[in-house]
């Protein structure tokens, strides 16, 4: 009997200590699984910004409203057509614009991988910034980068105090942009989201005024519109759209 407990009891201590060595090596692979998602929504966000490296690109605009092409970066992407600057935030990007709109959403400006990907004109415009409605996408990220900031939009106080942002086109082009409105509204629909469909600025005011969460006044029909779309978080097909004026500055070519 006494033989039987020592084997018995010989059993269990080994079984307790197989159970502690199981949970401390389930311990250190959640420390480690986690250490490493930490690193890699760091890199993820530090490369959503424009600081590394494409700042340097930007075109910088002159007292006349008048600016440098960036001939330089399209030299390492020729999708490059735009340079989107909203004053005062996070976002201050190139735009590129691909053969369809998947083509950047996880590809950098460099023609690189990214989950972040770039900010890019949707396919259906035109590149060279031509036509009465221009949309633009950016990610949503949590860090601010990207469009990350278009949902702050979305408040009264935020959409206030950030009126104003520059699109800059390829050819040395500015035009101010006077933010109007921000709208909350689904990834399909059929009038904010169809720049090709030439339902004209009319209906999309009409429909930007029936969304809007934030508006300011404007005077009268817009000749051109920009928009720039994010996700929304809680939404699966929920985005986010800020829209502007867009107004050539004194110097620019129209």
């Amino acid at each position: 009997m006494q033989k039987r407990n020592f084997i018995l009891g010989g059993a269990v201590r080994i079984g307790n200590a197989l159970l502690d060595l199981t949970a401390t090596v389930m311990m250190l692979i959640l420390l480690f699984y986690g250490a490493y998602c930490l690193w890699d929504n760091y890199n993820i966000n530090r490369a959503a910004f424009a600081a590394d490296g494409l700042m340097r690109y930007k075109p910088a605009v002159q007292e006349d409203g008048s600016a440098p092409t960036m001939e330089e970066l399209r030299t390492l992407n020729d999708d490059v057509c735009a340079w989107i600057t909203v004053d005062n935030t996070n976002i201050d990007y190139p735009v590129v614009q691909g053969t369809d709109n998947m083509q950047y959403v996880n590809t950098s400006v460099l023609g690189e991988f990214s989950l972040s990907g770039a900010i890019f004109l949707d396919s259906r415009c035109a590149a060279d910034g031509s036509g009465d409605y221009l949309l633009l996408y950016g990610h949503h990220m949590d860090s601010g980068a990207m469009f990350g900031d278009i949902v702050k939009f979305l408040e009264q106080e935020y959409f206030d105090e950030h009126p104003s942002g520059t699109l800059t086109l390829c050819d040395g082009t500015v035009y101010g942009i006077t933010f109007f409105a921000c709208c909350a509204v689904d990834a399909a629909d059929p009038v904010l989201y169809r720049p090709d469909s030439g339902a004209g600025l009319e209906r999309l005011m009409a429909r930007i005024a029936q969304t809007a969460v934030c508006q300011r006044e404007i005077t009268g029909t817009p000749e051109r519109v920009i928009g720039l779309s994010t996700c929304l978080e809680a939404e699966t097909n929920g985005r986010a759209v800020l829209f502007g004026c867009l107004e050539p500055l004194t110097g620019s070519d129209t």
